[in-house]
């Protein structure tokens, strides 16, 4: 049995206590400072809000105050924060963390400094103090893992991608259950980029149904798949295109980080949703405000995040512009 620590209780942090405690770990969750509602009522009724299922008994749930007290003696951290908590979750384990421990990221997103293009772990390890930041051993899950189909117990498959082999193998070991099933990889460049990618390229096959919502089904009931289709094979190419860019293994695109991952996305989930309302005709800015005021869309978030570096990139030719034209007009979109 070990120790394990998630830090962040949003959905996919929360969720992924399930395996976990099926396996008889102890199992420590702490909130961010924004997480006290949440915190508050698994205390309170073991349910967690948005998931509405019952959280294990095991679980022990703090406050992120508490958080140096819940990582003594941990032997393995998770981070479930979002892709703005990087910076925040790197000061917030710095000083308290063991270079010994490894930490899994749950986050998905990319970082720009309008020059270059970052993973989100390499963002974590940057922001670690410089006497750990080399000995920190980090690793990321990806894959289609929809947060309330890993706590209703549904069969999950994801990647587990990190630069030590044993130590995923490990570390998958400790995941594992019967219906959480984890292959490991070390390319984690190509899973990173392609998980992030997928939350932007779905706002894109999104606004096929907003447009079939518009013109109406053909008069012998034709819908949209062929379009959607081709968005969806698009997506595919270009991600590839910026995994191999990166440093990534195009392999990873045909797999679950990529063509799985983005399927999933596709299916279900925040940024078709606002992909369809954009395909209606509306702005991403009126959509966001009258329809998901309070949803973060990861896709646009990520678009804002890089869509400055992408252009320079371009305008220094390090990108070629025509391999891109579906990442950019969703760029533009948001």
């Amino acid at each position: 049995m070990a120790k394990i620590l998630i830090l962040g209780a949003g959905v996919m942090g929360t969720a992924i206590t399930m395996p976990m405690t099926y396996n008889g770990h102890a199992v420590h969750l702490v909130g961010t400072h924004l997480d006290g509602d949440i915190i508050k009522e698994i205390h309170e009724n073991r349910i967690h809000p948005r998931l509405e299922v019952q959280i294990n008994e095991t679980v022990i749930p703090h406050t992120y105050d508490r958080l140096g007290e819940a990582l003594e003696g941990v032997d393995l951290v998770v981070l479930g924060v979002n892709s703005h908590g990087i910076d925040w979750a790197a000061e917030m384990l710095g000083p308290r963390l063991s270079s010994h421990t490894p930490v899994v990221l749950l986050t998905k997103g990319l970082a720009g400094d309008d020059q270059n293009l970052y993973i989100l772990p390499d963002v974590l390890r940057k922001g670690l103090p410089s006497h750990s930041r080399n000995q920190a051993q980090v690793a990321a899950i990806g894959g289609p893992s929809i947060a309330s189909e890993l706590a209703a117990l549904r069969h999950t498959c994801v990647v587990l991608a990190g630069s030590d082999q044993a130590l995923l193998e490990e570390i998958a070991g400790l995941l594992r259950t019967p219906y959480y099933h984890i292959w490991t990889s070390t390319d984690l460049i190509g899973v990173e980029v392609c998980v992030a990618l997928k939350n932007l390229y779905a706002l894109a096959v999104g606004l096929v149904q907003g447009w079939l919502e518009k013109e109406g089904e053909a008069d012998n009931g034709a819908a949209m798949h062929n379009t959607a289709s081709a968005i969806f094979a698009q997506t595919l190419w270009e991600i590839g295109y910026l995994v191999e860019y990166l440093g990534g293994q195009r392999s990873s695109v045909y797999t679950l980080p990529g063509a799985g991952d983005l399927y999933a996305t596709c299916q279900s989930g925040r940024n078709s949703r606002m992909g369809r309302l954009v395909g209606l005709g509306m702005s991403y800015r009126e959509a966001k405000a009258k329809y998901m005021p309070e949803d973060t869309v990861e896709g646009a978030e990520l678009a804002l995040a890089i869509g400055p570096t992408i252009e320079t990139l371009i305008d220094q030719e390090e990108l070629d512009v025509a391999a891109v034209p579906l990442l950019r007009t969703v760029i533009d979109i948001v």
